[in-house]
């Protein structure tokens, strides 16, 4: 190679891109890059919803666990409603997975119904409410899971109600 020659090599997200050849044909083509491809990159990020990881566990804190035994409410379920209930069982899952201390982010409705102390028939009827408000999803596996919708929902409006039940 000769010694005039650089290359640089750029990863952004999914996108990469290798420039190769004298100094300013490459700071030409770098400069392209950045002045084409990133504000693309910026106005997709904002369209994108998207999870605070370490926002989400500290608005989780007291009120959801996640043990080697699986998700576990840290709140009375007599303060909370079916569906709060069922939606945070399916939260803390999702936080365990993120964090990996869980193998899976979903869980069977035979587990969920166990964390709810209800019913098969009862908790498909709040499954399926939860499914068609778009926070909860079905797996192939035939378990369920939160959507990220439903992440947001409840860290911006469930979470702040459930504190201030406990709190009263």
């Amino acid at each position: 190679m000769n010694k005039d020659t650089i290359t640089v090599h750029i990863k952004y997200g999914d996108m990469e891109q290798t420039f190769t050849g004298n100094v300013n044909d490459v700071w030409v083509s770098v400069n392209r890059f950045f002045s084409e491809m990133i504000p693309a990159f910026e106005v997709a990020r904002k369209a994108i919803l998207t999870v605070d990881l370490e926002k989400l566990v500290d608005d989780c804190k007291n009120i959801i666990a996640v043990i080697p035994e699986g998700p576990r409410l840290l709140v009375s379920k007599q303060k909370l409603t079916d569906n709060e209930t069922l939606a945070l069982h399916l939260l803390a899952a999702y936080v365990g997975h993120k964090l990996g201390l869980l193998d899976k982010n979903s869980l069977s409705k035979e587990e969920l119904q166990a964390g709810l102390g209800k019913s098969a028939k009862i908790t498909g009827t709040r499954l399926g409410e939860l499914y068609r408000e778009g926070l909860a999803a079905k797996t192939e596996e035939d378990h369920y899971k939160i959507t990220t919708i439903g992440v947001k929902s409840l860290q911006e409006e469930v979470l702040p109600k459930i504190r201030a039940k406990i709190q009263a």
